[in-house]
């Protein structure tokens, strides 16, 4: 090889590498933007709902628009993909998000944010379907595996934004617009690097490439552990995005906890699922998976005891944080143990069905919840919580039963 042959080489080669970090960099970026809208939301429920003068669980409708709207564009986004390139995808997914968030902060009506709620879970979903499917075929499993943590980190900033503007003085809806504008800029990323995204791969990690299915839907739909699972993430979901929404409003309004307060233990909460979910990588793999998945919906049950139980505030404060470090290890482990669990042919169909049972369960769940808060009162959010938990721990159990049998 000529030395400038070997010249090009190096610099197509330095090329490719500043182009996959740059890639990687804005895939970790859009993760932190889809949890920044799911950490504002419990900490401005309170404030929302006096501004548009609405029962507690109204919370509900806006839920339900939002996974409606969020499975209609995952289900979807392979037929999108086939059509246009996945930057432009994320382009205009990010900018349906921006002028969902947007029109929250001008909505003259709450029927006006609960329509923009299915354009705000089409952004979403299709942000979260194309950037996971684009990663599962260019990117190494690590870098994957960061991604979903980097949600948490979103999820973490959310709060803190929302309670320093309540705390400054300003009303919700400059919360909304401060994350509204930071999408739009995402937005604008995408739209520039569109082409970029049509790159070779970036990281090694060729396991990491879907493979077609090797049964139908329904051959997987006919075994019980499969349904067990989707019992499962529903459930899980539900219960992590139940203590996320529903906290602030128990701690503010029935307990008469600070404002400031409130929200900085609902963002430890979603730090520390954060936080776990970057440790719990290294755990696993010195401790069996059963064991690690026991003890921390023990964990779970045992955080939302000490916020049902109330012995001081501090104590519920405690099990708000106990229950975000304990939850970090499921979703992830879950997601991970599946081809042993469903076996290797089962696979593909069996996480599309899990990660549908936990977009719903992550809607329907605080939703029921609200519905319970406004039937009696916020104090049985408490309960909710641990019934929810011991519940989690009976499925496991019957999950872990019915796959020791494949």
């Amino acid at each position: 090889m000529s030395r400038d042959s070997f010249a090009v080489k190096i610099i197509k080669v330095t090329a490719k590498s500043k182009n996959g970090l740059l890639l990687i960099g804005l895939a970790y970026v859009s993760f932190v933007s889809l949890g920044l809208p799911d950490g504002l939301l419990g900490v401005a429920w309170p404030s929302i709902r006096s501004h548009f003068g609405i029962p507690i669980d109204s919370l509900g409708a806006l839920l339900v628009m939002f996974t409606a709207g969020y499975l209609l564009s995952s289900f979807t986004s392979g037929r999108l993909l086939a059509r246009i390139s996945v930057g432009t995808l994320l382009a205009l997914s990010c900018l349906a998000t921006a002028a969902s968030l947007v029109g929250y902060a001008v909505a003259p009506a709450w029927r006006v944010v609960v329509a923009l709620g299915a354009l705000a879970g089409l952004g979403a979903g299709a942000i979260d379907a194309g950037l996971n499917t684009y990663a599962a075929r260019h990117f190494s499993a690590r870098v994957v595996n960061w991604l979903h943590a980097f949600y948490g980190v979103g999820a973490t900033i959310g709060p803190l934004i929302m309670t320093m503007v309540l705390g400054a003085g300003y009303g919700w809806q400059r919360g909304y617009l401060i994350v509204g504008v930071w999408q739009l800029m995402l937005a604008i990323c995408f739209a520039l690097t569109r082409n970029r995204w049509s790159a070779g791969r970036i990281a090694e990690g060729g396991e990491a490439a879907t493979q077609p299915s090797a049964v139908s839907s329904g051959g997987t739909l006919r075994l019980p552990v499969v349904w067990m699972s989707i019992a499962v993430f529903f459930i899980y979901t539900g219960l992590e995005a139940s203590a996320g929404t529903w906290a602030y409003s128990l701690f503010t309004e029935s307990r008469a906890i600070p404002v400031m307060t409130a929200g900085l233990w609902v963002s430890i909460y979603w730090a520390n699922l954060t936080l776990g979910r970057f440790l719990s990588g290294v755990v696993v793999g010195f401790v069996p998976v059963s064991l690690l998945l026991r003890f921390s919906i023990v964990g779970i049950a045992a955080g939302a005891g000490l916020i049902w139980l109330d012995f001081s505030e501090l104590a519920s404060f405690l099990g708000l944080a106990l229950m975000g470090l304990m939850s970090a290890p499921v979703f992830p482990t879950l997601i991970a143990t599946t081809p042993a669990r469903l076996g290797e042919a089962h696979t593909s169909n069996g996480v599309g069905f899990q990660i549908a049972a936990a977009v719903l369960g992550q809607s329907l769940v605080p939703a029921f919840v609200g519905m319970l808060a406004a039937k009696f009162n916020l104090e049985i959010v408490g309960p909710a919580l641990f019934v929810s938990a011991i519940l989690l721990f009976a499925l496991f159990e019957v999950l872990t039963a019915l796959s020791h049998r494949l």
